[in-house]
């Protein structure tokens, strides 16, 4: 496994993320974004390293991710009092990598089926979607 750390130069957001996003913080490796998507309360963790399209891409930062992870995830969790987490990094269409984190509820409108396609995007009207990045944010700086 390498040991050399990974630069942030060159870098950037994909244009598919950034189109579909509102950024929220940026964590020592990762940048954090919410999903413009009111149907579910949804953040993305982004690492900013460049070229980076799968987990093991990054070597030994791959547990660097897995901490912002679990910090975002509990966030979530505890700001939305969800029923259950999905995180997946699937990539199949954004190639760089980013970690979906969404928070379900049992009466969602997809649920049990996975987020993805099953319900029209719904725009947050702006002062939902701020008063939702300052919860999260809030959650997660005064976690580090």
């Amino acid at each position: 496994m390498s040991t050399r750390r990974m630069s942030e130069t060159g870098w950037s957001l994909h244009p598919q993320l950034a189109a579909d996003t509102v950024p929220v913080c940026d964590l020592a490796l990762s940048r954090l974004l919410a999903m413009n998507d009111a149907n579910f309360p949804w953040l993305i963790l982004v690492p900013r390293r460049a070229g980076v399209s799968e987990i093991i891409d990054l070597g030994d930062e791959q547990a660097a991710l897995m901490n912002e992870l679990a910090l975002v995830s509990r966030a979530l969790k505890d700001e939305t009092r969800c029923d259950k987490l999905n995180v997946a990094a699937i990539g199949n269409v954004v190639p760089q990598l980013h970690i979906h984190v969404v928070a379900r509820r049992k009466d969602d409108a997809a649920w049990p089926k996975p987020v993805w396609g099953a319900v029209p995007r719904r725009l947050y009207e702006a002062a939902a979607m701020e008063r939702f990045v300052t919860a999260i944010r809030g959650r997660v700086v005064s976690s580090l």
